[in-house]
């Protein structure tokens, strides 16, 4: 990916400036933290001689107040400042993230697991704030400090100021270092891990009544006992790992402070060094290797950021057509809004290799027919669905709207394809908001229009606030029947020209259905209908029936014919028909 369009750089370019104050800041924190110890270990020094003036045992006294002060007001600034550019940065990738995503609102589940798709919102997103926090400001203001520090040590002696810039390199530089190729392998297999845990805890919840029903609960979870199990054996070893290497840290620290101490005692013995400063020079070892030690977490964590750009970038949609402004509304006008034909060529599909869903399906849909697309469950109807409103691709064939690919028609398929669902969404919002859905440039009067063709209007206007009611959270206000109604003013208002009716009468009772059936081929009249249903009921009032199984097409034709001629459809017909028919 080019880096104007990654998850770092664009935004370390946007807040450059505030970045940079951030590092300033911790780099004086850590100053400040040396200072007071260096001013302490002068304080101490200088009180246990007898002074020759006492400002010079106030003066550090005050000096030590200072430092003391401006090392935590400049921690407090510094953690605002930095958790406000992580606020920033966070709210922008969210925003991209949704951008991205939502064109590919339905057709996500088919590249991602539900699993996953937590995992990149709650896990990475979120990991990249840590990648600020605790690597690149800890890490360039350790940098900084470290530069300073040898510069300090330089102004007294450029040879030890060397040797200490070599030895703190080993702090800097060569422990992280380590650390990362020690740690690469066990902190991505533990992202990798509990992005793993993620989605199985989150498909065993999607689907825990089939666990319950089967009997198999136990399975699951001694299943995800043993995942978390090996993964928590990685995160042993990586902790081991860390309690050694944080030892060795603290012996290095030792040594440092053992050098220090030798070359303060030598100055002082040569006369260069007042005796009083040893003790100061000393102690200021210990707040510099205190802003080292974060390094070699930092850099062991860099492969865990490496894994969640990788993630967050396979997000990208897959590359389409390139198609200009100017084309792609030329190719949505060409669909019209008043005479549309699709059609299915020779159309296969397949979600795992070897296993075809629909195999070699073709049909037409001319305007103004209605057609009912029968069959059992698992015979393809969803996927022809899907394949209709470009959420997924056939992977033989081709699907038209007018001559032009579904496909080619991202965006702009809502104009010519209504979907009345199974389980149509309603908002905790007023009656009149919910309807509205279908057009919002609706006024009052189209939505009251709406309603009265779905003979909703008169139960409406008898609650206590009318077309102001709430329908309450999911529809819970209104009876199944009334929501599905509610759904079908939507799709009038909505005035596309085809209308694909997923199961809409599922879960009804049969005097209901029977009635939403009624009403609904009535107030589409002229549109082209596709009907998707798993029983014959009703389907005397289709033009045309298709009878899809095992991915083909077994039957077409009118029902009279059907009935006549297919013995088959004959008998499922009869089956089906004391669950209610059309009159």
């Amino acid at each position: 990916m080019n880096n104007e369009d990654g998850w770092i750089l664009p935004y370390i370019k946007k807040n450059i400036r505030l970045l940079i104050i951030v590092v300033l800041l911790g780099g004086l924190t850590a100053c400040s933290a040396a200072a007071l110890m260096f001013t302490s270990g002068y304080l101490i020094s200088k009180a246990a001689t007898r002074p020759e003036n006492v400002l010079m045992i106030y003066v550090p006294i005050v000096a030590v107040r200072t430092f003391g002060i401006l090392r935590s007001v400049s921690r407090y600034v510094e953690r605002l400042t930095g958790h406000h550019i992580i606020l920033k940065i966070l709210s922008d990738m969210r925003v991209r993230l949704y951008r991205m995503l939502e064109p590919q609102a339905l057709k996500w589940r088919e590249r991602f697991r539900t699993g996953d798709m937590l995992g990149i919102l709650a896990d990475d997103v979120e990991h990249l704030q840590d990648m600020y926090l605790r690597t690149v400001f800890p890490g360039l203001s350790a940098l900084l400090l470290y530069g300073v520090f040898i510069t300090a040590i330089g102004f007294f002696s450029w040879p030890f100021a060397g040797l200490i810039a070599i030895y703190a390199a080993v702090f800097v530089f060569l422990v992280p270092l380590v650390s990362l190729l020690v740690t690469r392998a066990k902190n991505v297999a533990l992202k990798r891990g509990r992005s793993l845990l993620y989605r199985q805890l989150t498909d065993a919840v999607m689907g825990v009544s089939d666990w319950v029903f089967s009997g198999r609960q136990n399975d699951f979870v001694h299943a995800y006992e043993a995942a978390e199990q090996e993964w928590l054996a990685i995160e042993k070893k990586r902790m081991r790992f860390s309690r050694w290497r944080d030892f060795a840290m603290q012996c290095l620290a030792a040594g440092l402070v053992l050098l220090m101490l030798i070359w303060a005692g030598g100055q002082s013995a040569e006369g260069a060094l007042a005796p009083v400063f040893i003790a100061a020079f000393v102690l200021v070892v210990f707040p510099l290797t205190e802003a080292f030690f974060p390094l070699s977490d930092a850099a062991a964590s860099i492969p865990e950021y490496q894994d969640s750009l990788e993630r967050m970038d396979g997000l990208e949609p897959p590359k389409r057509e390139e198609i200009g402004g100017a084309v792609q509304q030329e190719r949505a006008e060409a669909v019209g809004l008043d005479d549309v034909t699709l059609r299915f060529e020779d159309v296969c599909f397949s979600y795992e290799e070897g296993h075809p869903v629909l195999d070699g399906v073709s049909f037409i849909l001319k305007q103004g027919e209605k057609t009912a697309l029968l069959g059992p469950s698992g015979a393809g109807k969803s996927t022809i669905l899907s394949l209709i409103q470009g959420a997924l691709a056939p992977s033989k064939g081709n699907i038209t709207l007018n001559g032009i690919s579904v496909q080619s028609l991202q965006g702009e398929i809502s104009r010519a394809v209504s979907v009345f669902n199974q389980q149509p969404h309603l908002f905790d919002t007023t009656v009149l908001n919910n309807i509205r859905l279908g057009n919002p440039d609706a006024s009052d009067e189209d939505v009251y229009w709406a309603a009265r063709q779905v003979k909703l209007h008169d139960y409406i206007q008898s609650l206590p606030e009318g077309y102001h009611t709430s329908v309450q959270e999911t529809g819970i206000r209104f009876s199944g029947g009334e929501r599905q109604r509610i759904a079908l003013a939507r799709i009038l208002l909505q005035n596309a020209p085809i209308v694909v009716l997923d199961e809409p009468t599922i879960g009804l009772d049969p005097k209901t259905e029977k009635e939403l059936l009624s009403t609904m081929f009535q107030v589409l009249d002229g549109k082209t209908v596709l009907w998707i249903t798993h029983h014959l009921a009703g389907a005397e009032a289709a033009d045309r029936i298709l009878f899809l199984d095992k991915g083909k097409l077994a039957m077409a034709g009118s029902h009279q014919q059907l009935l006549e001629n297919n013995p088959r459809y004959s008998r499922l017909y009869r089956l089906d028909a004391p669950v209610g028919r059309l009159s």
